[in-house]
């Protein structure tokens, strides 16, 4: 099917996927914005928050402004699953720092402050620590990372600290819970999705990745397409993906508006 597919439509790879190098991403508006923050945010060792809703590529913006750090300068930690505990997050970033996380928190915690400490003043290395699924920590966690940049924060970092999460993440560090952390907040930027125009150049930017410059969907489908996955690129990509599949089971060699709605009703079905 897939093989098919592409030679209808003569694409040398499938578009819209997810493996994409940094190089070949889409830079609408708010991924730059968000790119540049970062960038700013790890040069000043700061403490920063990326917030969008689902699927409006806060991960993507961060490996783009990531990819483009020096790797002699710079040792990145990404954690991804925040169910591992107030200890977990410790001993994550002890194992990546190539230590062997200690047993008993209270010897933690030095532990993990030493090595970030280490990692800058002996080997010249900014450690940029990656929090991702940020609104899914808990209040326990919250409080620990709190501690971990409480050190040397007012005068100097160690390391930076992006927090990237949904627009939760931002109203629960507005509780005055979480005062003391909300103060250390140097960076705070909220992605919002793409607009119209970005969505339509969103969507020929991958065509052309596959090797189809020319027209392939029309106006009428990418209008649909924005306005149903509201311009956030993991939706405009599943809409697309739909759409092709339609349009070339009805043997079209356009996307039109009508295989555009078939796509939504498949992709909007409960």
């Amino acid at each position: 099917m897939i093989e098919k597919l592409q030679s209808h439509y003569g694409f040398t790879t499938m578009p819209f996927g997810r493996s994409l190098a940094p190089g070949m991403l889409h830079r609408h508006a708010s991924h730059a914005e968000a790119v540049a923050r970062i960038g700013w945010c790890v040069a000043e060792r700061a403490l920063g928050v990326i917030t969008a809703e689902v699927g409006a590529g806060k991960t993507v913006a961060a490996r783009a402004a990531l990819a483009g750090l020096d790797s002699s300068r710079h040792t990145i930690i990404y954690l991804g699953n925040p169910a591992v505990g107030g200890r977990g997050l410790y001993g994550g970033i002890v194992t990546a720092l190539g230590g062997v996380p200690r047993f008993h928190k209270a010897a933690l915690i030095p532990q993990t402050a030493d090595l970030l400490a280490a990692e800058d003043h002996e080997r010249g290395r900014t450690v940029v620590l990656i929090l991702d699924e940020a609104h899914l920590l808990t209040a326990e966690q919250l409080e620990e990372l709190r501690l971990l940049t409480n050190a040397d924060m007012d005068s100097h970092s160690p390391f930076a600290c992006l927090l990237i999460g949904q627009p939760t993440l931002r109203r629960r560090i507005k509780l005055g819970t979480f005062a003391a952390l909300d103060q250390r907040i140097a960076l705070r930027y909220a992605m919002t999705g793409m607009s119209a125009q970005e969505t339509a150049g969103y969507v020929a930017h991958h065509l052309a990745l596959a090797g189809r410059s020319d027209t392939l969907f029309s106006d009428d489908a990418l209008a649909l397409i924005h306005q149903v996955a509201r311009g956030l690129p993991r939706a405009v990509n599943n809409l697309a993906v739909q759409a092709l599949v339609a349009a070339y089971a009805a043997s079209k060699a356009i996307v039109d508006e009508s295989s555009t709605r078939a796509a939504v009703a498949e992709v909007t079905a409960e």
